[in-house]
């Protein structure tokens, strides 16, 4: 088996030395599965540009309550206590290790880059490309030099092109104090991690949840939803979240992407499971 080129840590319930896993799941896709996937699928038609009404917002500079903002695909900023935090934040034209290939956007991001309140911290939930844009994130440590967190070895990937950025990372379950009454639990998601060909499931990934004077909320990047037994858990250990953030895209086909990616019926399951009264999709 390959070194891990970014985390050395102890084997644990979720690690075995070389990669991390989710305890009682093992990925039944492999590369064969990619490969037959990319061969068989049916592209749907998509435009080259979709405007969007909300594509201008211009948040305050500090919410002593709690407000959410979608930024786009999977990057939201969450304002609370009077602290601002992006989480997954792109603004590049396309996911993707080159600038030139690659998915791209249609829309342009619900905040223009330049529209941003000063931002506090950056949270990323796992290290696929429309996740962890490394450009964005260079962007983010020049002009507002906050703190970065992520899952186990992920720092490695950050550092490799921005050497100044300092990067905190944390393993599932681990709570991180970010500001007075304010802090992030790192959790467990069924997703999985790679930013090549060689290096599958060799950095951690999660979901966070927020507890904040007004209110908690869970966040999920990406997740599979499987027999629910994730939501459960962190509902019967952490109790139900005032608010649910839940993936709803990226689901076809199902015999592929059915453990990795919730689709729009799983992630009502996903809400009832954790308790969450009120739910945001992305």
């Amino acid at each position: 088996m390959a070194r891990n080129p970014y985390y050395a840590g102890p084997a644990s319930d979720h690690f075995d030395g070389t990669i991390f896993f989710l305890p009682g799941l093992r990925p039944a896709t492999n590369r064969r599965d990619m490969l037959r996937w990319q061969l068989n699928r049916q592209r749907a038609k998509w435009p080259r540009h979709f405007p969007s009404p909300h594509h201008s917002a211009r948040p305050d500079a500090r919410v002593p309550g709690l407000r959410v903002t979608l930024i786009g695909h999977a990057s939201f900023l969450l304002q609370a206590a009077n602290t601002n935090i992006l989480i997954d934040p792109v603004w590049s034209d396309r996911a993707s290790p080159l600038s030139f290939l690659g998915p791209r956007r249609v829309n342009p991001p619900g905040i223009a880059f330049d529209h941003l309140p000063p931002i506090d911290v950056v949270l990323l939930t796992h290290n696929h490309y429309d996740h962890m844009d490394l450009r964005t994130l260079g962007r983010l440590h020049t002009t507002h030099t906050p703190i970065f967190i992520s899952p186990l070895g992920n720092d490695r990937i950050i550092r490799a092109r921005h050497r100044r950025i300092a990067v905190q990372t944390f393993d599932w379950h681990e709570r991180i104090d970010l500001a007075p009454n304010l802090a992030v639990t790192l959790l467990p998601a069924q997703h999985w991690s790679a930013r090549g060909l060689r290096d599958r499931r060799m950095a951690l990934w999660g979901s966070f949840l927020f507890h904040t004077p007004a209110g908690t909320i869970y966040h999920v990047g990406d997740t599979g939803y499987g027999d629910g037994a994730t939501f459960r858990a962190i509902r019967e250990r952490y109790g139900a979240p005032d608010l649910a953030i839940l993936p709803i895209g990226a689901y076809e086909p199902r015999w592929f992407m059915h453990q990795a990616h919730m689709n729009p019926a799983e992630a009502v399951l996903a809400m009832r499971d954790i308790g969450a009264p009120i739910a945001l999709g992305h």
